[in-house]
């Protein structure tokens, strides 16, 4: 009997230390998934965290990128529009629009761009009212300083072999003055000969709601030209000597 109870305590015994066993088994598995699960989800942060640097540094780098594009771009504008302005010495005014150049060695005649002034010395035509005033200011702008030239991307010259240009003298524009002051009209656009259309159009605008000069007279300015005639001083005085000794003559 006491060998049978025995027995009995022995069993039970195991099955407890069996269930134990079981137990820290199942405990140990446990904290081991935990474990991994923990590392799992450490990795995955690091990774999110490594990826959101990345985007971070992509989205820095198009910036800069984008920044520089921009800076290289203004500086690309700067260049382009800023004036290559060819230096010249003057041989002599021919009348309003045109003078004459001492230009690589040669002595070149310079019709200016986008610009027209009366006429004063065209063959077969009369001097036109305010073509004396037109030439005797070019002829004074052209010689109040450092006189330049600056081409456009069309012909630089037409069809009589003027060169066709902008003109400066100290930098500044010597057709813009004319227009300014009412002594020229904007006409012979010719594309791409344009570059200054625009600014040149509003210049002739200003003077022409004040009424200056060529836009004093209703009708003379045309898309042609300017219509009527002055008579030149000589002649007029011709006349009046001719009219004072014909009353002399009368009186004796």
């Amino acid at each position: 009997m006491k060998k049978l109870l025995l027995g009995i305590g022995v069993l039970s015994l195991g099955f407890s230390l069996a269930a134990c066993g079981s137990d820290s088994a199942s405990t140990d598995k446990t904290d081991s998934d935990s474990s991994k699960t923990t590392q799992q989800e450490d990795k995955g942060a690091k990774e999110t965290k490594t990826e959101s640097q990345s985007n971070d540094k992509s989205v820095n780098d198009n910036k800069k990128e984008s920044k520089n594009t921009s800076k290289k771009d203004s500086s690309d504008k700067k260049t382009s529009d800023k004036k290559k302005l060819v230096d010249v010495t003057l041989n002599k005014t021919v009348d309003g629009d045109t003078i004459k150049v001492n230009y690589k060695g040669e002595v070149e005649t310079v019709r200016y761009l986008l610009v027209d002034t009366p006429e004063t010395k065209k063959p077969n035509s009369c001097i036109q009212p305010y073509g004396d005033d037109a030439s005797e200011r070019n002829k004074e702008l052209v010689n109040s300083g450092k006189l330049q030239l600056e081409f456009d991307e069309g012909d630089r010259t037409d069809k009589f072999g003027r060169m066709l240009a902008y003109v400066y003298v100290d930098e500044k524009s010597v057709q813009e003055t004319l227009l300014k002051e009412g002594l020229a009209r904007v006409a012979y656009v010719y594309e791409p000969n344009a570059k200054y259309l625009d600014q040149f159009k509003k210049d002739e605008q200003e003077a022409k709601s004040e009424k200056l000069s060529i836009w004093s007279k209703n009708s003379y300015v045309t898309d042609k030209g300017f219509n009527g005639c002055v008579k030149k001083a000589s002649e007029a005085k011709k006349k009046t000597t001719s009219i004072e000794l014909n009353k002399q003559s009368s009186s004796t």
